[in-house]
């Protein structure tokens, strides 16, 4: 009996030992799959997209905007809202009611475009200032007939005659003052002027510039002191979206060991009316600190001072705050420079999100080096253009091939042109079908081969950019994100299997590449240090400045007069369009011909 037993027991342990096996087996024969699986690729409208490389657990601090960036309006439901309130205070200030009919159409603006209030033009313009389209009212200006209001079809921002309408505010604004203008050079009693500057009835003269003023006025006045923000609040679900990741991001981000800001222009009682619906009665417990009435763009210069907001009448406490800032509290107006004492943080330790390029992305990064995320909402579309009209990129790629081609053989001994002039209205054509696809005014980024001022403006002051800054939710706080490659025109179009013939620069040629001999010349000094690369170094945008510390106590040190004479140096009464000209260098490039 006794040994039965024991067999018994001995069988069993086998039995589970063998049970055990299949299990690790198993378990092995599943991370091995796992191993050589593809990694999953996330969805374009997920991702944030780099311009330079940004490593997320170097961030200590993730600031916020509110409009369009935590809180996102439905469009076109909200820029319809702010066409027909602007229309309707135009006309209580004289204009004409047959103003009340004018519809928006949501086809038909696109961020980004000037417009020339001497001409009263909206211009579509490449980098450099190229201007690629244009438009009268409702009518395409001709490329002679831009030729004939803009030698060389170039105009300079610089000029103080453009305003860039470069926010998502400005979509409705930018319709509104097509009709108004086509509206007037339409109407029978009213002729263009000579100058072509405006229109005149009789004695009665209207410049397309006072045009432009009453109506920048109008949308102002809509904004401050009208109804929009009260019948936002009120019908919150008809034209903001309620998106409950907004919270689970800003919650994963304090999970994490993040810091987190909100930073708005908006005054309490209307952040307070948003936030509320958006992230609940204790939406303040999202942020550490928590800034309303900032006054962007002049937060990040000169400023104003902290003050604390009494939150259960929305008027501001009597003094001024000079303690820390405390979560509990809300605060109203400040400065860049107060803010980074009060919370010892240094520029590239915060990234900062929002949706303005310029009040938003360019000030911040320019004036105190954060790191910044660009909303882009349109994104959406323009990835969904990019993907469903292929065969008009491939269309369009194949033909600037054959450009290529056709002059690939020639030299200086050439005498015959070549013939493309089939080539080329091919090529015209089909940026005009590839455009259309985007809108009227087509897409936010490029029209054709050549970049829009916008995309230039991405580029250079967006660190990363994406459709939502929800975005960040499906990307680890520990993310490197790394931008592509960027390649000259050289080494895009010259293969690494040419053979160089020497024939130019004699002087600059180098029989051997150097590689060998630097090594050498590196060994020969006892060189302490390795060469520093940026985008390894702890101190990624500043390989060759002081350490961080120095920096900082260097940066204390600085008086508030010589920042605010470094970071602005403009007139307080200038313009935001103004501010725009101060930070754009207009470049020679080539010209472009109008499609």
């Amino acid at each position: 009996m006794r040994e039965n037993k024991f067999i018994k027991i001995k069988i069993k342990k086998v039995v589970i030992d063998i049970i055990m096996l299949k299990q690790i087996l198993k378990f092995k024969k599943m991370e091995y799959m796992t191993y050589k699986r593809e990694p999953a690729k996330r969805d374009p409208d997920e991702r944030v997209f780099a311009n330079r490389n940004l490593r997320l657990e170097k961030i200590n601090w993730f600031g916020f905007d509110m409009d369009y960036t935590l809180a996102m309006y439905k469009s076109p439901a909200f820029e319809n809202l702010q066409f027909n309130l602007t229309v309707k205070r135009l006309v209580e200030i004289g204009y004409p009611k047959e103003f009340l009919s004018f519809q928006y159409d949501p086809i038909f603006p696109t961020r980004g475009l000037w417009f020339d209030f001497v001409y009263g033009n909206l211009l579509k313009v490449d980098e450099f200032g190229h201007i690629l389209r244009g438009m009268h009212g409702l009518c395409w200006l001709s490329a002679n007939e831009i030729e004939e209001l803009y030698p060389n079809k170039f105009l300079n921002l610089n000029e103080q005659r453009v305003y860039v309408l470069n926010t998502l505010f400005n979509l409705s604004e930018t319709h509104l003052v097509a009709q108004i203008i086509d509206y007037f050079d339409n109407k029978s009693e009213y002729k263009q002027n000579p100058e072509k500057t405006g229109v005149r009835n009789g004695d009665l003269n209207m410049s397309y510039k006072s045009i432009f003023q009453d109506i920048r006025k109008a949308v102002d006045y809509v904004h401050l002191q009208g109804s929009l923000k009260d019948i936002v609040v009120k019908n919150f679900d008809e034209y903001v979206e309620r998106d409950e990741r907004v919270g689970k991001m800003l919650s994963a981000l304090k999970e994490n060991g993040k810091k987190t800001f909100l930073l708005t222009n908006s005054e309490y009682g209307y952040t307070n009316g948003l936030m509320t619906q958006l992230l609940g009665e204790k939406w303040t417990s999202f942020f550490d600190i928590t800034v309303v009435d900032a006054r962007k763009p002049y937060w990040f210069a000169e400023g104003s001072v902290f003050r604390e907001v009494n939150t259960q009448t929305g008027s501001l406490q009597i003094g001024v705050r000079n303690g820390p800032l405390s979560s509990e509290h809300v605060y109203s107006g400040g400065n860049c420079e107060s803010f980074r004492k009060l919370v010892k943080c240094r520029g590239r330790d915060v990234l900062y999100v929002g949706d303005h390029i310029f009040g938003d992305v360019l000030k911040s990064k320019k004036s105190r080096g954060w790191r910044t995320f660009l909303v882009v909402p349109e994104l959406v579309n323009e990835l969904n253009v990019w993907t469903k009209g292929r065969h008009l990129f491939e269309k369009m790629e194949k033909i600037e091939s054959s450009l290529a081609e056709a002059y690939m053989t020639l030299d200086g001994t050439t005498k015959n042109k070549p013939e493309t002039t089939y080539l080329i209205q091919k090529l015209k054509e089909t940026t005009k079908d590839m455009d259309a696809e985007y809108g009227v005014f087509g897409s936010l980024f490029r029209l054709g081969t050549c970049q829009t001022f916008f995309a230039s403006q991405v580029e250079r002051f967006a660190d990363i950019y994406a459709s939502s800054c929800v975005n960040l939710l499906y990307y680890p706080t520990f993310y490197f994100f790394r931008s592509p490659m960027t390649l000259m025109s050289h080494e895009l179009t010259v293969d690494h299997s040419s053979i160089l013939h020497h024939s130019g620069a004699k002087g600059f040629y180098h029989q051997d590449t150097l590689g060998e001999k630097v090594r050498g010349w590196n060994r020969g000094k006892s060189l302490t240090k390795s060469t520093t690369f940026c985008h390894e170094d702890d101190d990624e945008e500043f390989p060759s400045s002081p350490s961080s510390t120095d920096r900082e106590q260097c940066d204390d040190e600085k008086s508030d007069n010589s920042i605010n004479e470094e970071v602005d140096g403009t007139d307080k009464n200038l313009t935001e369009n103004d501010l725009i000209n101060k930070d754009i260098v207009s470049k020679p490039g080539i010209q472009i011909d109008n499609l």
